[in-house]
């Protein structure tokens, strides 16, 4: 005999809770259902999935969603219309990509939530156009639950590293690549990527991996630069010793780490502020930073811990990241012929051919090395707006005079021009020249810290803007020396030496920066105390320090700065003397 209870009844079984959890999950998928973004490219051939995180239109996906579609897509919302995109910054390491809807300032955005947070275990839904099955463009949904964290999966190649990524039980399919997956509060903690699959299929065989959200956000700002980013490496190889201990096996002498003295054997004790633990660990640590951060490193040797800042090197050269902003392919090989017809867009009144309008051509400047140049453009503007607010350093031929005191009350006289610079320490008797056309004057004296070469590099900034350097373009965001509140950085090159400047995110005031003489030198860290109006009308800084690696910072205390006009003397014959003292 079988009894059947009503599906009424049933509901009244269950507990309130129950259902009121069941209730709550219900509208929070409705609610963030509309985020979620099907992508395809200009072609029509394939697709795959995004979110939306913010109402300007910005969106995440991942990078072999965007491969080869070039500078615009369409995109579905289940609203049931299709919208115009265009790509602003790729990350191909770690299989990450930001686009821009168009055409709305109202979009629907969903929440990053905390990846830190997330543990096996929790609740986690994935939303995105599996299989294309999306065909008005809501959302397919699966449920289940985070079977791991801080997973590592090995590069694909010699890219797409997953880092620190969230294993899943629920189910990710193609399609779903680039979709979001949530917790159980609709935020977003991570972007849905890898799959392991069957060996007859591309089926999900029951472990998905999404790319953790603190990870992409450790990297938004320098993908909203239009770059094509890269991953960073510390310069060295780490093995297990005997002891289960993780230990330097191999190390780069000329990279930071080395010169800030960490050694072959000695024992990595923590890295980024977690613990390492094994081999796993730190590449997962290493995998959630770009390039040029800098990062805390905790290293025992005999028994002595001891703590370092380490910037970080790129992990691939220029070379093989300007692979990925190559023009895509017009005509396909004959003998490449796909195996298989993919769904083409489907058909949207008033959208029968995926054309991008003209309106939008100007959302995309093609340059090499940036997946697209006009949104650095962007970003440059917003922080040379702020440099036109300290004042006209317009002439070039200017000559600065700083005059002050260092904390033990000895005087001193920094003269900076575009053609020679020096430091006076009447105290010492020391003179310390800076000759731009004579390299070997960089490393004289005090100067052996860079800042001669580095106010050097200042006056090129304020006087000529991008005009005075070859390469000149936005970074992103990092804490400033590695522990302090994120900055602003703007990089520029010239004759081989390059600088970073560190900017408030907030009142875009320029808080210092660093210069490089060549690779195989430290930098030299210039940091302004504060910045004060001058009776000429000039912003200039109260006082700052310089330091370079290895010696103490040296404090200098400006009680005056006159700006007036140099121009340097020619002399009777070239090479007859060298370039006058200012």
């Amino acid at each position: 005999m079988f009894l059947f209870i009503p599906a009424i009844q049933a509901q009244d079984a269950l507990p309130k809770s129950v259902l009121k959890a069941q209730q709550q999950r219900v509208e929070t998928i409705a609610k963030v259902s509309s985020s979620v973004v099907a992508i395809f490219p200009p072609s029509g051939k394939g697709g795959g999935s995004g979110v939306l995180i913010s109402s300007e239109g910005l969106a995440l996906t991942n990078f072999h969603v965007v491969k080869g579609a070039g500078p615009f897509l369409k995109c579905g919302l289940n609203d049931g219309n299709i919208y115009d995109a265009v790509l602003i910054g790729i990350d191909p390491t770690g299989d990450v990509a930001i686009i821009k809807l168009l055409g709305r300032d109202d979009f629907p955005a969903a929440s990053l939530g905390d990846s830190d947070k997330v543990q096996a275990g929790d609740w986690a839904f994935a939303m995105g156009n599996p299989f294309l099955l999306a065909a008005d463009f809501t959302p397919t949904l699966t449920f289940g639950m985070v079977s791991g964290v801080k997973r590592y999966q090995y590069p694909a190649g010699s890219f797409l590293e997953y880092t620190d990524c969230i294993q899943v039980d629920t189910s990710i399919n193609p399609g779903n690549s680039g979709g979001p997956l949530f917790n159980i509060a609709g935020e977003v903690i991570g972007i849905n990527g890898r799959i392991s699959v069957e060996k007859r299929g591309r089926v999900n065989a029951g472990a998905g991996y999404a790319i953790s959200i603190n990870q992409i956000k450790n990297f938004s700002d320098h993908l909203l630069s239009g770059r094509v980013v890269d991953h960073a490496t510390l310069g060295a190889t780490v093995r297990t010793d005997d002891f289960s201990n993780v230990v330097v096996d191999s190390l780069l002498p000329d990279s930071d780490a080395a010169r800030l003295g960490l050694r072959q054997g000695d024992e990595i004790v923590s890295f980024g502020g977690r613990v390492i633990g094994s081999v796993n660990q730190f590449k997962n640590v290493l995998g959630i930073y770009p390039k040029g951060w800098k990062i805390p490193l905790t290293y025992r040797r005999d028994g002595k811990r001891t703590e370092i800042i380490v910037r970080l090197l790129p992990l691939h050269s220029i070379g093989e990241l300007l692979q990925f902003v190559q023009p895509p392919r017009l005509f396909e090989h004959p003998q490449k012929k796909p195996k298989k017809k993919m769904p083409r867009i489907p058909k949207i009144p008033g959208h029968d051919a995926p054309q991008i309008p003209k309106k939008y051509a100007h959302l995309y400047k093609s340059r090499q090395g940036f997946a697209n140049y006009y949104f650095n453009e962007q970003h440059q503007k917003r922080l040379l707006d702020q440099l036109d607010t300290m004042g006209d350093f317009k002439n070039k031929n200017a000559k600065w005079t700083f005059i002050g005191t260092q904390p033990d009350g000895s005087p001193f006289r920094m003269v900076i021009t575009q053609f020679a610079s020096l430091l006076d320490l009447p105290a010492s008797k020391q003179v310390h020249l800076l000759d731009i056309e004579r390299p070997e004057t960089f490393m004289a004296g005090l100067n052996e810290e860079g800042m001669l070469i580095s106010f050097y590099q200042l006056h090129r900034l304020l006087t000529q803007k991008e005009e005075g350097f070859t390469e000149f373009y936005y970074v992103g965001s990092e804490p400033l020396d590695g522990t302090g509140p994120k900055v602003d950085i703007l990089a520029t090159m010239e004759s081989g030496r390059e600088a970073r400047w560190y900017f408030d995110k907030q009142t875009k005031q320029l808080l210092g920066w660093d210069t490089f003489i060549s690779p195989d030198v430290p930098e030299c860290k210039i940091r302004i105390g504060a910045w004060v109006s001058s009776k000429d009308q000039h912003v200039v800084p109260t006082q700052w320090t310089a330091h370079y690696s290895g010696i103490p910072k040296v404090v200098f205390r400006l009680d005056q700065m006159t700006i007036e006009n140099f121009e340097r003397s020619v002399a009777p014959e070239p090479g007859a003397a060298p370039a006058p003292k200012p």
